[in-house]
């Protein structure tokens, strides 16, 4: 297990401040994911009589919010023309085995918050430093397919670290275009999904990205993250294929 007190306390991550954000896509979508994330916490928090900085108030709205099964980390490249990190998880892995997702786990005792499990997991799984990333809030809890609550951290970081596959645990990894995400309409995905001992195809909305496809969890993430951003509205289903005759 990686002691992220190595790297920074939860008190000395950096949050991203809009203002101070010269790309607009960027900053947009800064603005509204802490306009989010600051309207989901308690009133304390948005009401400090000591008037604390935007960017404490932020980091005690994600300290508050309560533990989920499992966080990750929706991180975005800091420059004009923003990429998104994504994965594939390893074959082997027990669950969701060769899929595309985020970096991230699930909560170990000691981590204390969403944000440090985001944070180490992502350190365990790409080497990505916890120190090199900036703040923006988070995003609503989704639910995986196995029934855990996982919690999106949303993040900035520089474009040119050097990130390494921890291959116990994922095989590749590899970037999505922003303005693609933002534009391009998505692609119909079937699958065969076992329900009660029988084998049933099932359709859902995909994005292709580099060869790989994102659905699941991971594409209602990044809708999610869209939604919140830039108000574009997907339609996220699970449909059953009829059988033709």
């Amino acid at each position: 297990m990686l002691n992220l007190s190595q790297f920074a306390r939860f008190d000395e991550l950096s949050v991203a401040v809009p203002d101070f954000i010269r790309y607009p896509t960027i900053r947009k979508l800064a603005e509204r994911v802490q306009h989010e994330t600051l309207n989901a916490a308690a009133s304390s928090v948005l009401y400090d009589p000591y008037n604390t900085s935007r960017s404490a108030r932020v980091l005690n709205s994600l300290y508050q919010t309560p533990i989920a099964d499992a966080s990750i980390l929706v991180a975005i490249t800091h420059e004009r023309h923003p990429k998104l990190l994504l994965t594939r998880r390893a074959a082997h892995m027990n669950s969701h085995a060769g899929e595309v997702s985020c970096a991230g786990g699930k909560y170990e005792t000691g981590d204390g918050n969403n944000v440090v499990t985001a944070l180490r997991e992502a350190c365990e799984e790409t080497a990505l430093p916890p120190n090199k990333v900036q703040l923006l809030g988070q995003l609503p809890i989704q639910t995986s397919k196995s029934g855990m609550s996982v919690r999106p951290i949303v993040a900035l970081i520089a474009p040119d670290l050097v990130l390494v596959p921890e291959l116990g645990e994922i095989s590749r990894i590899f970037w999505a275009d922003f303005e693609t995400l933002l534009t391009q309409p998505t692609v119909e995905y079937s699958i065969e999904y076992m329900m009660q001992d029988q084998t049933a195809t099932i359709l859902t909305p995909s994005w292709q990205v580099d060869g790989e496809t994102v659905w699941g969890l991971t594409g209602r993430v990044i809708a999610s993250l869209l939604e919140t951003g830039f108000d574009r509205q997907l339609e996220w289903y699970y449909r059953i294929q009829e059988s033709r005759l």
